[in-house]
């Protein structure tokens, strides 16, 4: 299969669109990301320890990879790392950030298989049943419906096609979130999908023999400072629609320190997060609304 007939519309860039309401503002998260490309790489460490832990978790799994959307590729070093796994495979870098693809292009070789594609990982434009392996890496927690996105999964991922990703379970960020609620009522921190949800949503998309698990890392930062200077980073600045528009006042953050400072006992402010990892295997793109697939094979014959 030549790239232009796997690309749908010849690469046509489809940008995440913000017209939905929803728990996120997709055009909020696309500006967050394209203002930390440039930083990215500095304090991406929960990313990279999540891309590892997929890649360690494929190990056993036998798939014949031709070629590979990592969707939400970011600054692209998840997709270097799959092209050296699979060698002689294509990888297409999905993201809504022309800045963190710029980036991800300026860290790859000339001759590398690797292409960029800016576009929505919600309405990925390829074509159906055209992808081996779909590779998500802490895609999930930016992306307002699972579900859908799950659904599009199902669509370019051929039958017997492999769908691995990571995400952060509920429990993530609980101390953050619990001491911006003894302030005020506003929206603060996200609140992460559960494994089961997700698992649920996986076989309702036709994606199957789903397998998750849960790890779990702690970050520990000197103080809050350190922590919203690798949140701003990484993107990961609030971008709930619920949001208060205005910035964090002094005495709001200085509240905010003080309540995390009396949780952590004036010590080191450490953060559990709850590592979701997960796979599933394609059965082909879904049939149109009132098609069914039926194997000749298994019609009997009736007797009189």
């Amino acid at each position: 299969m030549t790239e232009t007939a796997l690309i749908a519309d010849n690469g046509r860039i489809m940008i995440a669109n913000d017209g939905k309401p929803g728990r996120l503002k997709a055009r909020d998260v696309r500006r967050r990301f394209d203002r930390a490309a440039a930083d990215f790489r500095r304090a991406d460490f929960v990313h990279r320890y999540a891309a590892d832990g997929i890649l360690e978790r494929m190990s056993p799994m036998l798939v014949d990879v031709g070629y590979v959307l990592d969707a939400g590729a970011a600054n692209g070093a998840a997709s270097r790392a799959l092209a050296r796994r699979f060698r002689g495979s294509r990888v297409i870098s999905l993201d809504t950030s022309y800045p963190m693809l710029r980036q991800a292009r300026q860290s790859r070789s000339r001759f590398s298989r690797i292409r960029e594609v800016q576009g929505d990982a919600m309405l990925p434009p390829l074509r159906a049943g055209s992808i081996d392996l779909v590779f998500a890496n802490m895609l999930l927690p930016w992306i307002d419906d699972p579900s859908t996105f799950f659904g599009s999964v199902a669509r370019v991922l051929r039958n017997g096609g492999l769908f691995v990703f990571s995400s952060l379970g509920p429990d993530s960020l609980a101390e953050l979130r619990e001491a911006w609620q003894s302030i005020d009522d506003d929206k603060h921190v996200t609140t992460f999908s559960d494994m089961h949800e997700i698992g649920d949503a996986l076989v309702k998309y036709g994606l199957r023999e789903p397998v998750l698990d849960v790890d779990w890392l702690t970050v520990t930062y000197d103080d809050l400072s350190s922590l919203f200077a690798d949140l701003t980073a990484t993107g990961s600045r609030n971008t709930l629609r619920g949001r208060r528009r205005s910035l964090t006042g002094r005495r709001t953050f200085e509240q905010l320190r003080e309540n995390l400072s009396h949780r952590f006992g004036g010590g080191a402010l450490e953060f559990p997060l709850e590592m979701v990892f997960g796979h599933a295997w394609g059965g082909g793109p879904p049939m149109p609304a009132g098609e069914y697939a039926l194997d000749v094979a298994s019609i009997g014959r009736r007797r009189r």
